[in-house]
């Protein structure tokens, strides 16, 4: 094991991290590049994505940026299309990518709403059955959804993130009984963190929060539950939610 690594060893293992440029998304690149990986960014913006390949590349490890719609099923065929050609595996995949718009229910269109669930669920359902097929047939690996407290306490305006938060939650248990034994699947279920979206909160959000801590979280207190879920440490954990919101009730 890497002295370097600690206890989360996951030296030259191959990880894809949707919405991987900015936010927990980055924190997690980081940390599993920080812990031996070699790291796929995939998200909108190329530009971004190249930007943390260059963080990870300084780290000793490969990278790969690529430009991808994460609800859009013919550009997530395409990018695990080019991960393999590129790695020839994914050891552990990330599906972080998500939006969560504050809209009264009664004015989301069908357009929205249609975005909503396909960036928080379609295109993850999709990823997931193409990376978990290949990971069954292969040296297997881990699967890991990053979903929202919203999916268990839905709120007012956020109703069709809050399904599609609960429909990545039962996708979970369903993938890892249907790919198991040698495809773990877990969900880690995000509170309220100081991402860039937290930016347009009220200060007051930003100080206090509902929740046992009394506030929100710090973009890099995702990461030990990542690097826990990624790593062979976890081998008896699959089919599970973690939920990583400083203790709301």
């Amino acid at each position: 094991m890497n002295a370097n690594t600690g206890l989360f060893d996951l030296s030259d293992k191959v990880v894809l991290v949707t919405g991987g440029s900015r936010g927990l998304g980055y924190q997690m690149v980081k940390a599993f590049a920080g812990h031996g990986a070699h790291v796929v960014i995939a998200s909108r913006k190329l530009e971004a994505c190249e930007q943390v390949a260059a963080e990870v590349r300084a780290l000793g490890r490969r990278a790969l940026a690529v430009a991808c719609h994460a609800g859009h099923w013919n550009e997530v065929e395409a990018l695990v299309e080019t991960v393999y050609a590129e790695f020839g595996r994914i050891d552990v995949l990330v599906n972080n990518a998500g939006m969560s718009p504050a809209v009264p229910t009664h004015e989301v269109t069908e357009a929205l709403f249609d975005k909503v669930v396909g960036l928080n669920f379609k295109g993850p359902f999709r990823l997931s059955a193409l990376v978990a097929q290949r990971m069954a047939q292969g040296e297997g690996g881990s699967i890991i959804n990053i979903s929202s407290t919203g999916g268990l306490r839905p709120a007012p305006q956020i109703i069709a993130y809050a399904g599609a938060k609960a429909a990545l939650n039962a996708m979970s248990v369903g993938l890892a009984q249907e790919y198991g034994p040698k495809v773990r699947v877990n969900t880690i279920s995000a509170g309220p963190f100081l991402t860039d979206i937290a930016k347009a909160w009220p200060a007051e959000r930003r100080e206090r929060c509902d929740n046992a801590l009394g506030r929100p979280g710090l973009p890099e207190e995702i990461i030990t539950t990542a690097l826990y879920l990624a790593s062979p440490h976890s081998s008896y954990t699959t089919g599970s939610l973690i939920k990583v919101d400083g203790g709301l009730p």
